[in-house]
């Protein structure tokens, strides 16, 4: 592990599903002594991440704005979706490289956990080998969403399965049909998808849908009623299991 003499040490900071309350102490101490924080968000716009440590961080730090190239005008899986966030990620991890290698420390903001489909990984690994890495785990955003929607998500023996609204339509029904307990992340233009297959699996009536959970703007509702929709990046939808339920 070649690593510049006196380094600095890059922290990934889980921010949880976005009630800033839902914090760690952990994180609420890193946010506190941080005097560089980098945060990724979309073109024009300050990013969930960066509103959620309002009034969390010291007036003199210095913030780096990771700007996505792109959000959904490519399919995620075009060959030209690749290669942009491939250079995205790699451009990003050089920012913080540099930063680092001369010594200084940088927080990454991170909405909910740091490894759990999080962009965090993506220059994690690309850093991990040359600079000191210190994760501190977050609340997920499932997790923040089963709590605010009072949904008892596994009974016993149930297995939960998370699942990606991307899968294609059949991949979809069958891990719906083999699950106990299910959340269904990546939404957007996947919902009408997502939501025929729930369908199909005769899972509609355990359905919830939900919407910017624990945020300001939270709403919920049970799948069944939603209907076709325009559906955020911060959705997901719930089915919880029942396995030895009392």
């Amino acid at each position: 592990m070649n690593r510049p003499v006196n380094s600095g040490c890059l922290t990934g900071i889980g921010l949880g599903p976005g009630d800033p309350e839902l914090m760690t102490l952990k994180a609420q101490r890193a946010l506190a002594s941080a005097r560089i924080i980098a945060y990724f968000c979309k073109r024009g716009q300050r990013g969930h991440a960066r509103k959620i440590v309002d009034g969390f961080l010291t007036a003199d730090c210095e913030e780096l704005r990771l700007v996505y190239p792109l959000t959904t005008e490519i399919p995620f899986n075009h060959p030209d979706y690749v290669d942009q966030l491939h250079a995205f990620y790699e451009t990003s991890a050089a920012l913080l490289a540099e930063r680092l290698a001369q010594g200084a420390d940088v927080a990454l903001l991170c909405e909910g956990d740091p490894m759990f489909y999080g962009s965090f990984m993506h220059l994690y690994v690309r850093l991990r080998t040359r600079f000191a890495v210190n994760v501190i785990a977050g609340v997920t955003g499932m997790s923040g969403c089963w709590s605010a929607a009072g949904a008892p998500m596994t009974w016993g023996d149930d297995i939960l399965t998370v699942l990606p609204g991307t899968l294609p339509p059949q991949a979809l029904l069958q891990r719906l049909q083999a699950s106990d307990a299910c959340v269904i992340m990546k939404l957007g233009r996947n919902f009408a998808k997502v939501r025929a297959a729930i369908a199909e699996a005769g899972l509609m009536a355990r359905a919830i849908y939900v919407e910017r959970g624990t945020m300001s703007e939270q709403f919920m509702a049970p799948l069944a009623e939603c209907g076709e929709r325009p559906v955020p990046y911060f959705a997901l939808i719930l089915i919880p299991g029942h396995g030895r339920a009392p």
